[in-house]
């Protein structure tokens, strides 16, 4: 599919963040905590997910530089690339896919454990404020990307109660991600990136 045949965008999951302030200012004090139950849907769904590991995130990644080509300008390996094929073929964007795909897996391990989700979140942030530079919008659009690539691909799991499960896991993965970004003296959590 070429970028002018390409789907709208799609739109971020509604609210993740929960306000109705502005974005700049739209960071709750905390994020919900995951009950026993939630927490055992996550796990056995993502156990069906992470099966694919590899292709799933494939998946994500094109759909987000195809949709938010902006992104794109974070990663001198894919700003050349537009057609999903050559995407899908880059040996650079499957690494890259497997290391979102496993940070993933390693929250979703650990939920039992928030202070390990929190340090695993924190290493995240930090690095792609310090070191990447990158815009913090950009992880509530690739939520949102996630959100829609595991529904599409995987119905028979997430029906919409379980998408809702997941989005509450989303919100605090951004939270945690965001937090980290406070912590370094990032000035502000713009919606510029869409």
């Amino acid at each position: 599919m070429s970028r002018r045949e390409s789907p709208p965008p799609p739109s971020p999951p509604p609210q993740l963040l929960g306000g109705q302030k502005e974005e700049s200012e739209d960071r709750p004090e905390r994020a919900e905590p995951l009950t026993d139950t939630e927490r055992e849907i996550i796990q056995d769904t993502w156990g069906h997910v992470y099966k694919n590991c590899e292709d799933v995130g494939v998946s994500v990644l094109i759909r987000f530089f195809v949709n938010f080509p902006s992104a794109k300008q974070y990663f001198s390996q894919f700003q050349h690339m537009d057609d999903p094929e050559e995407m899908e073929r880059s040996s650079q964007l499957r690494q890259h896919a497997c290391r979102v795909m496993n940070a993933i897996n390693t929250v979703v391990e650990n939920l039992h454990d928030p202070e390990k989700v929190s340090s695993v979140l924190a290493v995240v942030g930090k690095a792609h404020a310090i070191k990447h530079k990158v815009e913090p919008m950009y992880f509530k659009i690739l939520s949102g990307v996630i959100l829609e690539v595991l529904s599409e691909e995987f119905p028979e799991f997430f029906p919409a109660e379980v998408q809702m499960v997941w989005t509450k896991l989303m919100v605090a993965l951004y939270w945690h991600v965001t937090g980290a970004y406070t912590d370094v003296g990032w000035l502000k959590v713009s919606s510029s990136a869409v």
